[in-house]
């Protein structure tokens, strides 16, 4: 069976997951030694806490380790949905860059969510406060 979106220029395919920073982080690190997890999605839950990292890896793929990083901090979600590599990333109504993918190495207590940016930053350089909003949100399609 095919679906087809009809009189639509582009279509919005994913809720948009939104949180606020409920922890800030203000260092960088060279080596860190993440590592991007083969899945490209993660579905997440109505008040889980997931870290928020930066990176300039933007060619990673699955497998690949990730180093150069700036901490954000962690945000709770106020919604459930479905975060993905490619969705761009907005705090505080700016575009900050999209996501690269997760990391799992604190899991199950939380996903380190990584976020390809021109340079690595941390939560002093985006003036961030507690309770900052952050926004996941989906590519469109047409």
């Amino acid at each position: 069976m095919t679906h087809t979106l009809s009189n639509r220029t582009a279509a919005v395919v994913k809720r948009t997951v939104i949180g606020s920073f409920v922890k800030l982080l203000f260092h960088k690190q060279e080596q860190r030694g993440m590592q991007l997890i083969e899945h490209e999605t993660r579905c997440v839950q109505e008040r889980e806490i997931h870290e928020i990292v930066t990176t300039d890896h933007h060619e990673a793929r699955s497998g690949d380790r990730i180093d150069r990083v700036g901490f954000l901090g962690f945000a709770e979600l106020h919604c459930g949905g479905i975060v993905e590599r490619g969705d761009r990333v907005w705090i505080n109504g700016e575009r900050i860059g999209e996501v690269l993918g997760f990391d799992e190495c604190h899991y199950p207590n939380h996903y380190n969510i990584i976020v390809a940016v021109e340079k690595p930053i941390t939560a002093s350089e985006l003036s961030l406060t507690v309770e900052s909003q952050i926004s996941f949100v989906g590519r469109t399609f047409d």
